[in-house]
């Protein structure tokens, strides 16, 4: 069983929190995006031009499927993830961590030029809009809630160790 699932939206600090979460608590990060390039054998964004967001939702699926049976350290989802009903029936009882992020924040995050597919016309625009889809579901999944605005990667650890069960 996974110590802890991150979920959230791009700019939420998922990789970053996640590795030092990882190294907090003496296990493994995992990363299900970079579980997908593996499979892939490209990067995110050439399987969406590719392959299409169909072909890689499904990809995203069985990573998570894949990572949640085998993986005991901190796993990190892609920000879509959840949105696949069958992934959210997988994340029960996993102690899931929602990582909550304003737009000024994850803007600057992000980085308006990174090779985030979903983000390609009007970043900033396309961003609020998936922010604003994902939130109910994000909060639904979420055993613990972190509001990660203006705060470090040091003082976010701590909350979410804090929140871990016993």
């Amino acid at each position: 069983m996974t110590k802890a699932v991150l979920i959230g939206p791009p700019g939420s600090g998922k990789t970053t929190l996640g590795r030092m979460l990882a190294e907090r608590l003496g296990v493994v990060f995992r990363d299900t995006d970079a579980d997908v390039e593996t499979v892939a054998g490209k990067p995110v964004s050439d399987i969406f031009v590719e392959d299409g967001e169909a072909r890689f939702r499904e990809l995203e699926h069985e990573a998570v499927r894949r990572a949640l049976a085998e993986h005991d350290g901190v796993l990190s989802l892609g920000g879509g993830a959840v949105l696949d009903e069958r992934t959210q029936q997988l994340l029960a009882g996993h102690h899931v961590v929602y990582l909550s992020v304003g737009l000024s924040d994850a803007v600057q995050r992000v980085g308006l030029a990174a090779a985030r597919p979903l983000l390609v016309l009007n970043p900033r625009s396309q961003l609020k809009k998936l922010m604003e889809e994902r939130r109910p579901v994000y909060e639904r999944l979420a055993s613990q809630t972190v509001v990660t605005d203006k705060r470090t990667p040091d003082e976010l650890a701590d909350e979410i160790v804090k929140g871990l069960p016993a």
